[in-house]
C-alpha cells in the first residue's frame, strides 16, 4: 500500500499523472527515513530539514503539516503494509502537484509515502570491509544552497551510480565545480587522520545529511576526536587513515579501497558503537 495525500492505495495503482510537477520538472523534495519497530529515527531532524527545504523552494506549507500529523501518516502507511514490527525504509515525497510550466499555476502541495522492508536494524559494520570507490569526474555538482537539499533533481547521482556499476565499484565520490570532493553517491563523506575527522562544509554543495548532523554533534561532544568542516581535495584521500560514508539507512559505511589506497576502519567501528549507544 502507498499513501497519497492521506489516502491508502494499492501499490500498483497509477496514482500520479504525467502532469505531476515532481515528474515533469523535478519540482519535489523527499526524505528517506529509517523506521525501526514503529520508531522513526531522528524524526525531529528530518521534519525540520523538510520544513526548511520547503521554505527555500518557496512551497506553501499546509497548516496540517505538523510533526505529529506527518508521523501519524508515516506510521499509518507502515501499519497498512503490516510492517509495524519490522525495520522499514520510508520515502516521504513532497511535490507541488500539477499545472503550469516552469512557474506553478497554483501553490498546492501534495505528499506521498512508500515503504520498503529492510534487514538492517541496529547500526553495525560487517567485517571484513569490502567497499571500493573512485572519483566520478564526468559531471560536477555546483556549490550552493540548492545542492544541499534533498530534491528530486539527482541526475548526477544517477549517472555516477551507473558509472560505478559499469566499473565494478561500490560507490563513487562526487566533486563540485571547484574540484573539491564533497560526498559519495549515497551519503556524506568523512575523512580520518589520527584523531582529526574532516567533512566537507555545506558551502561546498554537499547534502545536509541527517546522519552527518548527528555525527558532527556526537564528535563535538567527545574529547577523543576533533571535527573539522573543511574542503577536501582528491589528494587528501590518498593520505587519510580512514574514509567513510554516512546516511540514515546504513549509519556508517567504511571505505576499504580507493585506487591503490587501502584504509583501516578502527575509528568507524568506534563511532558506530557510540552512535548505537546514543540511540538506546
Amino acid at each position: 500500500m502507498i499513501n497519497l495525500n492521506g489516502t491508502l492505495l494499492d501499490t500498483n495503482t497509477n496514482a500520479l499523472s504525467l502532469e505531476n510537477r515532481g515528474y515533469k520538472f523535478g519540482d519535489a523534495l523527499f526524505e528517506t527515513l529509517k523506521v525501526v519497530q514503529n520508531r522513526i529515527l531522528f524524526w525531529e531532524d528530518h521534519y525540520f530539514r523538510l520544513m526548511a527545504s520547503m521554505r527555500i523552494l518557496r512551497m506553501d506549507i499546509p497548516m496540517t503539516f505538523t510533526m505529529e500529523f506527518l508521523e501519524q501518516e508515516i506510521l499509518k502507511t507502515i501499519a497498512a503494509n503490516r510492517l509495524s514490527t519490522a525495520t522499514v525504509r520510508v520515502r516521504l515525497n513532497i511535490d507541488r502537484g500539477e499545472g503550469g510550466k516552469y512557474r506553478p499555476e497554483q501553490q498546492v502541495v501534495q505528499y506521498s509515502i512508500i515503504t520498503e522492508k529492510i534487514n538492517d536494524g541496529d547500526y553495525s559494520i560487517s567485517t571484513p570491509v569490502n567497499y571500493t570507490v573512485d572519483l566520478f569526474k564526468d559531471y560536477f555538482v555546483a556549490p550552493g544552497l540548492l545542492s544541499t537539499l534533498k530534491t528530486n533533481n539527482k541526475i548526477t547521482n544517477v549517472l555516477a551510480s551507473i558509472y560505478a556499476h559499469e566499473n565494478g565499484l561500490d560507490s563513487c565520490l562526487l566533486l563540485n565545480t571547484d574540484k573539491h570532493v564533497i560526498e559519495a553517491i549515497n551519503g556524506n563523506l568523512f575523512l580520518v587522520n589520527g584523531k582529526t575527522i574532516k567533512t566537507p562544509p555545506l558551502e561546498d554543495g554537499c547534502l545536509k545529511g541527517i546522519m552527518r548532523t548527528q555525527l558532527i554533534q556526537l564528535l563535538k561532544a567527545s574529547d577523543d576526536y576533533e571535527i573539522l568542516e573543511s574542503s577536501i581535495s582528491a589528494f587528501e584521500l590518498q593520505k587519510a587513515d580512514e574514509v567513510f560514508v554516512t546516511n540514515v539507512i546504513q549509519g556508517i559505511q567504511p571505505i576499504s579501497d580507493y585506487r591503490k589506497k587501502t584504509y583501516a576502519h578502527t575509528v568507524s567501528k568506534d563511532l558506530v558503537q557510540r552512535l548505537t549507544a546514543k540511540l538506546h
